[in-house]
């Protein structure tokens, strides 16, 4: 059962032909298994997830699936909370964060927590504390991050999905990284209640990685909608479920690459199927971007650590963060309100632009990465060089952060593997507020090229 999705195994649980425990049972054992090779799960809820498969769980559409919770702002009262900090300490949570809740309302069993990097900072999940999380496809490459954690483990078959989350593309990096289903929601699609609204300026938002496209969509159903004082709402969707998208056909698209393909078969495939592609560019200032970007990011670090030092009721030290973190959160607090505000207000311009690009097509395809995964320590700075670290994630991740800043949603899919064995996923960007038609092209892509029957050298 390791290898069947979430969908597959709650309808086994549905029909009684096994029980949550077997399940949850199969997969602690799994991941005391693969865990010493991976280092994906850093905090085991084991006990916790064997009593409430035995108990009464909520009668959702996931009843009894087993699931790994990121450990990154997806709060469980009374479970560790670390983000990968030392300056964290011994800290639990004593809030259930309201994405969590619907998790465990879809009948959901956590059975962990997974390793991400130091406050999510970095493309690849390495943190100083808990030790780097290793790739199943390669062991001696990243993740990719900051839901690192979470896609190792999937990937490897611990769990057949797993909550992730996007700052700058922290759902699609991982997922291009692992051979995952990564779909970064629309802004505002699901809530960041209630102990936040907007997240560096709207950049954060939450979902999971999967190893299926209708597994990526029926999570959604089950988690999206706004909670009351929410600052972004999310334009309805406009069929009866993202789960029927994924298995819709898509009408005829206009298909724009902004790039060629890691491949060169992506553009190929889609044409197979009767869309219409053509080369396009955004036209955007690149250096205004970076520069806008990097300041919004640096003041959203300093506005985390300050958010643990209120948690703590103590300030942070140096020597309690990461020499990176450091530096981010002093180029954050060096900055002024009015700084900030003008960095807000060049991505706006920004999304703009890029929102008046996609009047003219219905789908961008780029390649989620620009390189293959990387090997392991490639993000680490040099003494005297703290933000080195985070100046070499330019050339790695160019298509992702832009689709933070315009709240647009994004896939990365599983479409390519390269001769050393490695995952290279293709992303996919729809319009805002347009998941279906992102996840009706990737349900028929799904089917044009499958990828469900790959397995990694380390893995279930």
């Amino acid at each position: 059962m390791a290898w069947l999705d979430a969908t597959a195994q709650a309808e086994l649980v549905r029909t009684k032909e096994v029980s949550p425990a077997e399940l949850v049972d199969g997969s602690i054992t799994r991941i005391e298994k693969l865990n010493p090779q991976l280092n994906a799960v850093i905090h085991e809820l084991f006990d916790r997830a064997r009593a409430e498969a035995t108990g009464d769980l909520p009668d959702g559409p996931f009843r009894g699936v087993p699931f790994l919770l990121k450990d990154l702002a997806a709060e469980l009262a009374g479970t560790p909370l670390n983000e990968g900090l030392d300056f964290s300490g011994d800290y639990r949570s004593t809030m259930t964060q309201e994405l969590t809740q619907r998790y465990i309302d879809a009948g959901f069993v956590i059975c962990g927590k997974t390793n991400t990097p130091e406050l999510g900072i970095l493309p690849t999940t390495e943190p100083r504390r808990f030790g780097a999380s290793r790739n199943p496809w390669h062991t001696d490459h990243s993740t990719g991050g900051s839901s690192g954690g979470s896609a190792a483990a999937v990937a490897s078959g611990m769990v057949p999905a797993a909550h992730a989350s996007d700052g700058g593309g922290s759902i699609r990096i991982p997922a291009s990284c692992c051979g995952l289903v990564g779909l970064k929601p629309t802004r505002g699609r699901n809530s960041l209640a209630p102990n936040y609204g907007d997240v560096t300026g709207g950049l954060v938002c939450e979902h999971v990685v999967t190893r299926s496209v209708r597994d990526s969509a029926a999570i959604l159903d089950a988690t999206a909608g706004p909670v009351p004082g929410d600052p972004y709402w999310a334009p309805p969707r406009r069929g009866p479920s993202f789960a029927a998208a994924a298995t819709r056909r898509p009408s005829t698209l206009r298909v724009a690459v902004l790039t060629a393909s890691p491949a060169g078969t992506d553009v190929a495939l889609c044409e197979s199927l009767g869309h219409h592609v053509e080369d396009a560019a955004l036209t955007v200032d690149g250096d205004a971007f970076v520069g806008h970007f990097v300041n919004a990011w640096a003041a959203g670090n300093a506005w985390a650590i300050g958010d643990w030092e209120a948690r703590l009721g103590r300030p942070v030290t140096e020597d309690e963060v990461e020499p990176l973190t450091w530096a981010l959160v002093g180029l954050g607090r060096g900055q002024s309100a009015a700084q900030y505000l003008a960095a807000v207000q060049g991505l706006q311009k920004i999304t703009r632009q890029i929102a008046a690009f996609f009047e003219g097509i219905d789908v961008l395809l780029t390649p989620t990465l620009g390189e293959p995964p990387a090997p392991l320590g490639t993000f680490d700075s040099p003494p005297g060089e703290p933000l080195a670290g985070l100046f070499r994630c330019a050339s790695y991740v160019p298509f992702t952060p832009p689709f933070n800043v315009t709240g647009q949603p994004a896939i990365s899919l599983p479409l390519h593997w390269n001769e050393a064995g490695l995952p290279i996923g293709v992303q996919f960007v729809g319009r805002f507020g347009d998941e279906e038609t992102l996840l009706s092209l990737a349900g028929q892509l799904e089917q044009a090229a499958p990828w469900a029957g790959r397995r990694p050298p380390v893995s279930a």
